[in-house]
């Protein structure tokens, strides 16, 4: 196969799979973890075979490894019997990074039905089989036209900047979330509602280097946030959108996780939880624990008919809670004024 065909071949992608009960929740909505997986692995499924087109890298094959996901929209819930159709494409590519778009269709089978459910942008570095300290170069691809290039960089310098801000604010900075105690603790208070998940990480959750893959550690990022907003809401809930990801750190086989959610602001419609991911080596334990990730979900509540019900108010103890739900509005309002402006511009 020469290199031009190899990359072609590389540069698009498409997985399909049936959803399962125990992809979802009581009453059929599938997890978004669930989805978020699904996205992450077929991410890397294309990155990887891109950073493998280069001639010449017979000799340091790579992997690749996820960086970041951007803010992603969870349009429309997706449900037990439906077939998820996930479409990823390179649509950038930087030295060390490469960008990978994702689209997620649902397919009813029984009446042939579709929807768009999700749209994703993942950012992906490509690290040696032989040393998996050592970035390796991304093989460039073709675009259609200079602008499309152009608008690539735009987001590349965008990301690159979030991610080194993120990575400052909260890289190293351990904030465990404690075990609750909900026999002192009052309904709708933050401490009533937060939760940790404790993993020990194996071989299957783990990549050929050894460290986990993304789509794994968001899965249990969903769980722990979803725990946190089915405890405040007392109804069905469903993942409504995540902000941007920041991997700031790999996770190895033998680690133990510890993933820690806290609601940190609630709207009549949607309440936001923040989600830690910190690493503790076992045998390596001279490392020490760090923050390996970082990320906002939103949840909205559903009764069981799959309609919206109002979020109940959160009670804010001290000024800690204070300042994290004003952040948290900020980032509320932000996000709708963006939905509002992206809408006009559709009409």
């Amino acid at each position: 196969m020469s290199g031009t065909q190899s990359q072609a071949t590389a540069s698009s992608l498409q997985i399909c799979r049936i959803m399962r009960p125990d992809d979802a929740n009581i009453v059929g909505n599938v997890h978004g973890g669930t989805i978020l997986k699904m996205i992450e692995e077929a991410g890397c499924i294309i990155g990887t075979r891109h950073c493998n087109t280069q001639p010449g890298l017979s000799q340091d094959r790579c992997a690749a490894q996820l960086a970041r996901v951007e803010r992603t929209d969870f349009l429309y819930p997706m449900f037990i019997g439906e077939v998820a159709h996930v479409s990823a494409e390179i649509t950038y590519a930087s030295k060390h990074s490469v960008e990978v778009q994702v689209h997620v269709m649902s397919e009813n089978i029984l009446t042939g039905a579709t929807k768009m459910t999700n749209r994703a942008a993942l950012w992906y570095v490509p690290f040696s089989l032989e040393n998996v300290n050592n970035v390796t170069e991304v093989p460039p691809i073709k675009y259609a036209s200079p602008g499309q290039e152009e608008e690539g960089k735009k987001r590349y310098e965008a990301q690159k900047m979030e991610r080194l801000e993120t990575k400052e604010r909260n890289g190293e900075l351990l904030m465990p979330v404690s075990a609750p105690d909900r026999t002192t603790k009052e309904p709708y208070t933050v401490g009533f509602s937060q939760s940790s998940l404790i993993h020990l990480v194996g071989p299957s959750d783990c990549t050929l280097h050894g460290f986990v893959h993304g789509g794994v550690t968001m899965k249990l990022m969903d769980e722990v946030a979803g725990i946190v907003a089915a405890r405040h809401c007392k109804t069905n809930i469903v993942t409504a959108s995540v902000d941007a990801i920041n991997f700031h750190r790999k996770i190895m086989q033998g680690c133990v996780v510890t993933v820690s959610g806290r609601a940190t602001f609630a709207s009549n419609k949607s309440m936001e939880i923040e989600v830690f991911v910190d690493a503790d080596p076992l045998i390596e334990a001279e490392k020490g624990k760090y923050r390996a990730v970082t990320a906002f979900f939103t949840y909205i509540s559903l009764d069981m008919q799959g309609k919206p019900l109002p979020i109940p108010p959160m009670k804010l103890e001290g000024d800690g809670e204070q300042r994290r739900f004003e952040d948290g509005k900020m980032r509320y309002l932000q996000n709708k004024a963006k939905r509002l402006a992206d809408k006009e511009r559709q009409q």
